[in-house]
């Protein structure tokens, strides 16, 4: 089970990511907005890369895995309406694999850095 960011509703929201319009896949809206974050950052410095994930099982429980770049077609479709809060541990986490040869793939959530926490109430 991923941490649960205190005060934040919504664990369960599933949300879509969509791939040129064609490929879609559904991720919680946490994860999505974690892998938002991700993917943006490495496609505005123009670097192309794999994302690889589980497939559901009612579609078969393989995996599937994309080539994105920067022109890339994504959408990424929230079920809730209000913003997630922010994991930076998992920002990190994610971004070690999206940067390693094998590109990008979904990792669980670490609780977050206790002195990242503090500087986000603060702020």
């Amino acid at each position: 089970m991923p941490f649960q960011q205190p005060g934040w509703e919504g664990a369960d929201a599933v949300g879509k990511f969509i791939f040129e319009g064609q490929l879609k896949a559904d991720f919680e809206d946490r994860l999505l907005a974690h892998l938002q974050v991700v993917i943006g950052a490495k496609l505005r410095r123009g670097e192309s890369f794999h994302f690889t994930w589980r497939d559901d099982a009612s579609i078969g429980d393989g995996r599937t895995t994309i080539w994105l770049h920067p022109r890339s077609v994504l959408v990424y479709k929230y079920y809730g309406s209000r913003r997630v809060p922010l994991n930076p541990a998992w920002l990190g986490a994610l971004t070690y694999t999206a940067n390693s040869p094998q590109g990008l793939y979904v990792v669980p959530e670490p609780a977050p850095d206790a002195e990242a926490v503090k500087f986000d109430e603060a702020h």
